[in-house]
């Protein structure tokens, strides 16, 4: 039985394996595999869990207030919450510094999807012109995803930048915001249309019926906090349905440092450190996939690389989405009732058309229902209690819009290896320059939406645009690009690397440019893509 041993339990390592099992393989996961807590009080909504619970401030602020955004930050507008800090938990010898660059890592299981807010949007061809394949190729397997892990959507505008595939469930209930904001779109169309500006509703990855174990929303409210239903999908709901097939082995509480290889440079061995105390272990390998995330799996190549040669490489290409968020007033839904049992993640999304196809800007809008306001209040510009009174008087009314932009590889944005002196593991270094366009697409962008929500009645509030750092978006990818030719550090159209034969990537490192999208459906589909026609 061919075995194949897979780094990392993120949506596509974990898409990856279940492919292979289908196929028969024996496949082993290595995973740092921090475990989730069980869900706490998972009948109760959101304002149920404020009169329930013994300790309500200790689970919404933290047990030390770390939740708690201080006056004169720059923190964003919403966080994560205490509930998802095993998400973020380090790996005991793990060390990174970078520079342009505010990097997460997970070591959970699941990965940093644990963490998503669920969306799923397809590729065009227009931006996979870099990709030795196109859109056609990723289709059925989007499908087969969708199937999977129950997606939400409609067939609407938004469909011309993500088209519709099978095994769409009927979207979610709207809120009243949502519902107010498309209708004034819909009053606006043909102005917007003209002007390149598209509005819909959100494709995500939650579940409108029952699906396996998982149930439909409940609109409980708790989706930022954790959805205990099982409706908003995380890769760990997969992991679960792995665990009980025959074929499957699970190493958590372990960290792969390197790999090992022989002289024809086909990987041999995975250098792991492993259980409470580190102990040092190798797996055999006869086949290795990396799906650690691209730093992660970034990370693994280099060392392996320096272990054996002492060379310390770099790989040029890191990219990531810069994120925009915009606080908005919709004065439409003024005097409105606050409704905090409804979905609480992004009901509607907006795409704006750029010069290039590719280039389109793709928005996310979130009706401000459950998350922490204390950062939003102490930013407006009145004194707490002025603040406060506003703040209770246009809670309904208010919405953020989360804008994405697309990233190019660039020679200037990489990562690599600073050597322990101590034969531990190297830190990894993060270098990111921004396109020297940037700050003007940003100024062009964030102007035209202002423009766009003045047209749907909406107000966005002056001096609150808040521009995220590179790395807060998490969509990290392209240090080990797919290319048509062999060259070092580069992998194939399966996403074999073409410098050790028996080494496939299938998280975001070999991809060539970043969509302004979130990835994690194509992170996904890809990997089964890569499973399916490569093994």
């Amino acid at each position: 039985m061919k075995h194949v041993v897979v780094v990392g339990s993120g949506p596509s390592g974990m898409h990856f394996a279940v492919t292979l099992l289908d196929k028969g393989y024996r496949v082993t996961m290595i995973d740092a595999g921090v475990e989730k807590p069980a869900p706490v009080l998972p009948d109760s909504s959101f304002d149920d869990l404020r009169k329930d619970l013994a300790d309500p401030a200790g689970y919404l602020l933290g047990e030390h207030f770390e939740a708690v955004s201080l006056p004169g930050s720059d923190a964003d507008f919403y966080a994560f919450p205490p509930s998802k800090r095993y998400v973020f938990e380090s790996a005991r010898d793990f060390t990174y510094a970078a520079r342009g660059f505010s990097p997460l890592f997970s070591f959970a299981r699941g990965g940093l999807a644990e963490a998503w807010t669920g969306g799923v949007y397809p590729l065009i061809d227009a931006e996979m012109r870099d990709f030795p394949f196109g859109a056609a190729a990723l289709e059925p397997y989007y499908a087969e995803v969708a199937r999977r892990i129950g997606v939400n959507g409609s067939a609407d505008d938004l469909s011309r930048f993500f088209p519709v595939h099978d095994h769409l469930m009927e979207p979610l209930k709207l809120s009243p915001h949502a519902t107010s904001l498309l209708n004034s779109y819909h009053e606006k169309r043909a102005t917007l249309n003209a002007a390149g500006v598209f509005f819909g509703r959100s494709r995500i990855a939650t579940l409108t019926r029952d699906l396996g174990e998982r149930r439909g929303c409940d609109y409980s409210g708790r989706c930022l906090w954790g959805c205990a239903s099982g409706a908003l999908y995380t890769p760990s709901w997969t992991l679960r349905e792995c665990l009980s097939h025959p074929n499957f082995e699970y190493l958590p509480n372990s960290y792969v440092t390197h790999f090992r290889y022989d002289r024809a440079r086909r990987v041999t061995a995975l250098a792991v450190q492993q259980g409470v105390e580190g102990s040092a272990v190798e797996i055999p390998v006869q086949h290795l996939v990396l799906a650690a995330g691209t730093l992660s799996t970034s990370r693994i190549v280099l060392e392996s690389i320096y272990r054996e040669t002492g060379e310390v490489l770099a790989l040029p290409g890191l990219m990531d989405n810069r994120q925009i968020l915009i606080p908005y007033v919709n004065l439409r839904a003024l005097g409105t009732a606050y409704e905090p049992r409804s979905y609480q993640f992004h009901q509607v999304a907006m795409g704006m058309e750029m010069d290039r196809r590719e280039e389109y800007v793709h928005s996310q809008i979130t009706a401000l229902t459950t998350a922490l306001v204390h950062p939003l209040v102490q930013k407006l510009p009145l004194d707490l209690r002025a603040a406060t009174a506003v703040f209770r008087n246009l809670r309904s009314a208010l919405g953020i819009i989360n804008v994405n932009l697309h990233d190019r590889r660039r020679a200037d944005s990489f990562v690599t290896l600073e050597p322990s002196r101590n034969g531990r593991s190297s830190k990894l270094l993060i270098e990111y320059v921004p396109d020297a366009q940037e700050a003007a697409t940003i100024k062009t962008v964030t102007t035209r939406i202002a423009g766009v929500m003045r047209k749907l009645g909406c107000v966005v509030a002056p001096g609150m645009t808040h521009v995220r750092p590179k790395g807060a978006g998490v969509h990290y990818a392209g240090t080990i690009p797919m290319s048509t030719s062999q060259s070092p550090l580069t992998a194939s159209s399966l996403c074999q690397s073409h410098d050790f034969p028996n080494l496939h990537f299938v998280d975001g490192a070999p991809y060539p440019f970043l969509p302004a999208k979130n990835i994690t459906f194509t992170l996904m589909a890809n990997a089964v893509r890569v499973a399916d026609q490569a093994f």
